[in-house]
């Protein structure tokens, strides 16, 4: 918080907060390392915030400034800083993130909006059994970035974006965490563009993944980009890897096909813990600004407990 810090005493309490958090709480080391992060961004609030006027700003000055961005770097940074990251071995995995906005919602393109005048405009009836509908026809009239899709085979379609978490292998904490459209290859293509913006360097790294990554296209990027390749080989009686023994005889390539699974537990504290299995947000940069916040609020948690001193 900034400002200067006024306290007022009332007749209901007599301590403050500082006074009731224990001195060996795990939340002080978690507050310790987003104040030093929110101290590195002081210029940046400058910016934002008025000399005169009213203290408080517009939510849309927040993703003008790209403020989650920053200080999820500056969490990232953190981390590397205490040497708790590695800088050598890596995983990328996605998931959906549920869209805010009803398949209601889910219209065709072209519909007119006085085509069907509603039974109720708050809350209209909306019939869409045995009507095909797909991204190339139909759209969100709530949340048009919004698209269709499922988890799996069997699964049931919902209008969702899609969230791709770049997990260092050492203690399991996050790069980089990006929304992207849910289409068939946001999760290759996000990958790519993970690996050029926040893996830069000559060194060569390894990158684990599941066999959605299996592609010939990717395998191929990747080598271009001076990384290995670890990803689960996706074969069938119709279908060969795109990898081969050169790569899966290697020990590393089983380590690595053990510890990518640990990026699902990123998946699920952000679902539970933080509540972030559905966006509360419209559009796709509004819901990069609250995975950004939830992911620094994950590695702040997990830093917190690797920088604590053991235990007698």
């Amino acid at each position: 918080m900034r400002g200067a810090e006024t306290k007022q005493a009332t007749m209901l309490s007599l301590l403050s907060p500082e006074q009731r958090v224990p001195q060996k709480h795990p939340l002080r080391a978690v507050k310790a390392l987003a104040d030093a992060a929110l101290t590195e961004l002081s210029p940046v609030f400058d910016e934002m915030y008025s000399a005169v006027g009213r203290p408080s700003i517009p939510p849309e000055r927040l993703l003008k400034h790209n403020v989650a961005s920053k200080f999820f770097g500056a969490i990232v940074e953190q981390a590397r800083a205490a040497g708790l990251m590695s800088d050598e071995h890596f995983t990328v995995d996605g998931t959906l993130i549920e869209a805010w906005a009803s398949l209601k919602s889910f219209r065709r393109k072209d519909e007119k909006p006085g085509d069907k005048p509603p039974d109720d405009p708050g809350n209209p009836a909306v019939d869409f059994h045995g009507e095909k509908r797909s991204n190339q026809t139909h759209e969100s009239k709530t949340d048009p970035e919004a698209r269709l899709a499922r988890k799996g085979k069997g699964k049931e379609a919902k209008l969702a974006s899609s969230q791709h978490a770049l997990m260092e292998n050492r203690h399991g904490l996050l790069v980089e965490l990006q929304i992207a459209s849910a289409n068939g290859t946001a999760e290759r293509e996000t990958a790519i563009a993970m690996i050029d913006d926040y893996l830069p360097g000559t060194e060569r790294i390894t990158l684990a993944g599941d066999k959605g990554y299996d592609t010939r296209d990717f395998i191929e990027q990747c080598k271009a980009r001076n990384v290995t390749p670890h990803v689960a080989q996706n074969v069938s009686a119709r279908r060969s890897s795109a990898i081969d023994g050169r790569t899966t005889r290697h020990p590393g390539y089983a380590i690595s096909q053990v510890i990518r699974k640990r990026v699902e537990e990123i998946f699920g504290w952000l679902k539970t813990v933080a509540n972030f299995r559905k966006t509360r947000f419209k559009g796709l940069e509004r819901t990069q600004l609250a995975s950004y916040l939830v992911g620094a609020a994950y590695n702040l948690m997990r830093m917190a407990k690797l920088l604590a001193p053991a235990p007698a």
